[in-house]
């Protein structure tokens, strides 16, 4: 959430000449510890809020629901109050894409809603994202929302040590176009650890064997952004929310992610989710 803005990204490319190329923190594993705890803290928030949503509620009850749920758990919301957004999560419906503001306006059947977040629990911060249908969507929204997920699963196949922040753009690219869907290029994942955004940018597009080298002890957030039509974006009014040019549907998804000398390890996975997963690892190992 609150994602690298064209502005940002120009003064990466053009301020780091003058300033020096800020350098990417690796975490150590005590670091790590940490990014886990809170990783599970706010994937628990996501799964709760994914379960709340369908026709008839407002953004404004999951922002509260959100909020709630994340003091309760010991944690603080990371988005209240940075650089003055006003709200606990970001919900972006239809053709809004992120930083959508929270409203009274109850979610309709056909609706699609991204609900973005992040929480700060002992001095790190995990930062998640899903799309969600709001009772039963067309095919072709179905397919979008798919597509993201899938997007976002190839980005994280490439966090191994000795590959390249390019080869995650480009992995999330080329499933995309596929497609033919308008892939965001004005905001980007990035790094992330004791701040919510730290070095590298992390495109949705790229080219493979580019771009800085990726370390164990790294930890990104990727977030795919894709658009039912074009790539280009609009901000409203508000200064905040950013919508499709042409008024068509977006999805986004994100998780938080560690690299470690075995490869990716998704932090923004509850405990239970991380049974599953390596319950299943498991089995295909026995097979």
């Amino acid at each position: 959430m609150l994602k690298y803005s064209t502005i940002e990204n120009l003064f990466w490319k053009f301020g780091g000449l003058i300033l020096g190329k800020r350098m990417i923190v690796a975490k150590s594993k005590k670091d790590l510890d940490k990014m886990r705890e809170v990783g599970e803290l706010i994937a628990e928030v996501r799964e709760t809020l994914r379960k709340m949503v369908a026709p008839g509620i407002t953004t404004l009850e999951l922002n509260a629901a959100a909020e709630k749920m994340m003091r309760e758990l010991g944690g603080t919301p990371a988005f209240l109050g940075y650089h003055g957004f006003p709200f606990s999560i970001c919900a972006s419906v239809n053709e809004a894409i992120v930083h959508g503001f929270s409203s009274d306006e109850p979610l309709k059947e056909g609706d699609i809603v991204s609900l973005d977040m992040a929480a700060k629990y002992n001095g790190f911060v995990g930062d998640t994202a899903f799309t969600a249908p709001v009772g039963e969507v067309s095919d072709e929204l179905k397919q979008l929302i798919r597509v993201t997920e899938e997007c976002l699963e190839l980005g994280i196949q490439q966090c191994y040590p000795g590959k390249r922040v390019g080869d995650i753009g480009w992995a999330v690219q080329q499933h995309a176009e596929k497609f033919g869907y308008g892939i965001v290029r004005d905001y980007t994942g990035h790094g992330i650890g004791r701040s919510m955004h730290e070095a590298p940018q992390i495109a949705n597009y790229g080219r493979p064997g580019t771009r800085e080298k990726i370390r164990a002890g790294y930890c990104f957030a990727i977030e795919p952004m894709l658009n039912l039509g074009t790539h280009e974006t609009k901000t409203l009014a508000d200064k905040w929310t950013v919508i499709t040019l042409d008024g068509k549907p977006s999805a986004h998804c994100e998780h938080t992610v560690a690299v470690t000398e075995e490869g990716p390890e998704i932090l923004t996975l509850t405990k239970e989710q991380k049974a599953q997963l390596n319950k299943g690892k498991s089995e295909t190992v026995a097979a």
